[in-house]
């Protein structure tokens, strides 16, 4: 059995392989202690070989990860296994967002990343939800049922919040402000992704995939229709575990 582990910013995700299938997966919230969260995972699986990717993936490396890889190519590799003809990948995880070109082989020729601030990710979207009092789960949901959006200026999270609450306090209606702040989300996204050669078939991978409302606003900004897998926070973790399987003995 084969293990890949992604550390992220908000959960830790881990997949299990044997004889190049998927096994079994997890996924954990980080908490205040991800390392923990990640060791116990491990233990429960034992598996001969891991690969670690993620933001904590050099802290894995010293105990006991046998390799880490970045995250630009666990989903990579993740996609590809899923889509073979993925051209594309937008990740959009807890604190950062990329868009990464693949070659007609699936390797890395180009991306973008956007990982300075928290606008156009998973916590922004996570604020935003919270000063709004929806829960994250159906944030997007409730946002596509507007019937017409607010624009939100700022894409600053500190700033973004202050605008949300004026917003409120004038008694603008609630799923407009939503659509608007996932309006504002898709354009930063959109953006990066327009920073890249865009080609088919684009997947959309990381927990901000399952957000309705984000997905759509992408598809019709960049023009293309855009796969997601049916877990796509575990991607990045999927991509490591095909790399501990296929690493030469």
């Amino acid at each position: 059995m084969f293990g890949g582990i992604d550390i992220g910013s908000r959960t830790v995700k881990v997949v299990v392989m044997e004889n190049g299938e998927v096994r079994d997966f997890q996924v954990r919230n980080s908490g205040h202690d991800p390392y923990t969260q990640a060791f116990e995972l491990i233990k429960a699986y034992k598996p001969k070989r891991l690969v670690a990717t993620g933001y904590g993936r050099h802290a894995l490396e010293l105990a006991l990860a046998h390799r880490v890889i970045t995250e630009i190519k666990a989903h990579a590799i993740g996609a590809r296994r899923l889509y073979p003809n993925c051209r594309t990948v937008i990740d959009v995880g807890g604190q950062d967002s990329k868009v990464i070109s693949l070659s007609e082989h699936g390797k890395v020729i180009d991306f973008k990343m956007n990982d300075r601030c928290a606008a156009g990710t998973g916590r922004f979207l996570e604020i935003m939800a919270k000063t709004l009092g929806f829960s994250i789960e159906e944030f997007g949901k409730e946002a596509l049922s507007a019937q017409e959006s607010v624009k939100i200026n700022s894409m600053c999270t500190v700033f973004a919040e202050s605008e949300v609450i004026s917003l409120i306090s004038r008694r603008m209606p609630l799923l407009s402000i939503a659509l608007g702040v996932h309006e504002a989300i898709a354009d930063r996204i959109s953006s990066l992704a327009c920073r890249v050669d865009v080609l088919s078939d684009v997947v959309f991978t990381g927990g901000v995939a399952k957000n309705p409302c984000v997905h759509k606003l992408l598809e019709d900004r960049l023009r293309q229709r855009i796969l997601v897998p049916q877990y796509p926070e575990i991607v990045g973790a999927l991509g490591a575990a095909i790399e501990a399987e296929t690493i030469l003995t």
